[in-house]
C-alpha cells in the first residue's frame, strides 16, 4: 500500500447519510402519509495520533499550541492517545495508532531514545518529522557532549537516521500556520497540499548551502526572499536579488530550502521538459 493510499484509509472515510425509504401506502383511497425510516449515519472513527517527544527545547510543541483557537480544531479532528504535555499518558498505547508525530532528535547514548522510537515505527501507520531537529538534526547537529547534566549525551541525529519517515515538517520552530494547515489537510486528506512534506530531499543533513547548490546554480533563483523570511536566525540576506547565507548564524533547520517555492521543482524535470 503506497503512502498516499496509507491517508486515503485512514482520512478518506467522511459521513454519509443513507437516503430515506418511502413505504407505500397501505389504502391508497384514504391519502395517508407513507411512514419514512430515520436514516442511518455512519460513524467515522477519528484518527489515532500519538506525539512523542524525543530530545528537543519543545519549542515546537509550544508552536503547535500557539495556534491559539485552532488548536482546538486540531484537537477535535484527532484522537490524542499520547502525548507527554497535553494528554494524560506516559508510555506508548498497546496496539496500532494510525500517526506518529514525533519532535526531537534521537540520541545514540540514550537507549531509551532509541528503543522509542523504534517502537513508534513498529505501532505508527505514519510518522511525521515535527520541527528541525526531528527532520534535519538543527542545532543538534553541533553537539559535542560534555553539558553538565548528561556529559555522555553526544550524538544527535534525525529521526530518519533509525526509522522510516514519512512525511516532514521542518522549521525551528514550523510557524503556526503551517502547523494547522498540515494538520488539516492530513485530516482531510488534501494529498496534494501534503506531496511536498513527503520528498525524501526534505528529510535529513540540510544547510543554508542548499539554496546555493540546489538553487541558485541551477538558474531557479527568482528573487522571492521567501528563504529569507523563514529562517529563524535571521542567516540569510537577500543581495542583489539573492539570498546570501551566513554560515555562523545558519542552524541547520532546512526551513529556507523546504520554503523555497522552486525546491518542489527537480532540475531533472525541467531538463525534461527543455528537450
Amino acid at each position: 500500500m503506497g503512502l498516499f493510499d496509507k491517508l486515503k484509509s485512514i482520512f478518506g472515510a467522511q459521513p454519509k447519510t443513507a437516503a430515506p425509504e418511502k413505504v407505500a401506502p397501505v389504502n391508497a383511497g384514504k391519502k395517508e402519509v407513507a411512514p419514512v425510516k430515520k436514516s442511518e449515519e455512519v460513524k467515522v472513527t477519528k484518527p489515532k495520533v500519538a506525539y512523542v517527544h524525543l530530545s528537543g527545547c519543545t519549542g515546537c510543541l509550544v508552536s503547535l499550541a500557539d495556534t491559539y483557537e485552532k488548536l482546538l480544531d486540531i484537537l477535535g479532528a484527532v484522537d490524542m492517545v499520547y502525548n507527554l504535555t497535553l494528554a494524560d499518558a506516559r508510555t506508548l498505547p498497546e496496539g496500532k495508532f494510525d500517526i506518529a508525530i514525533v519532535e526531537g532528535g534521537v540520541c545514540l547514548q540514550d537507549e531509551e531514545s532509541v528503543e522509542l522510537i523504534k517502537e513508534t515505527r513498529e505501532k505508527a501507520g505514519l510518522v511525521v518529522a515535527y520541527g528541525g531537529c526531528a527532520a534535519t538534526g538543527n542545532v543538534l547537529n553541533f553537539c559535542r557532549g560534555g553539558q553538565w547534566n548528561q556529559p555522555q549525551h553526544e550524538s544527535f541525529v534525525p529521526i530518519n537516521r533509525l526509522v522510516k519517515v514519512d512525511a516532514y515538517i521542518p522549521g525551528c520552530p514550523p510557524s503556526p500556520e503551517i502547523i494547522y494547515n498540515f494538520c488539516i489537510a492530513a485530516v482531510t486528506g488534501d494529498t496534494e497540499y501534503l506531496k511536498p512534506f513527503m520528498a525524501n530531499e526534505t528529510g535529513g543533513y540540510h544547510c543554508g548551502c542548499d539554496l546555493n547548490t540546489k538553487i541558485i546554480e541551477n538558474a531557479l533563483c527568482m528573487g522571492c526572499g521567501t528563504c529569507a523570511g523563514s529562517c529563524p536566525t535571521r542567516a540569510i540576506e537577500m543581495v542583489y536579488g539573492r539570498p546570501s547565507i551566513n554560515n555562523i548564524r545558519c542552524i541547520k533547520c532546512g526551513a529556507c530550502y523546504s520554503a523555497c517555492p522552486r525546491s518542489f521543482l527537480p532540475v531533472n524535470k525541467i531538463k525534461a521538459q527543455l528537450v
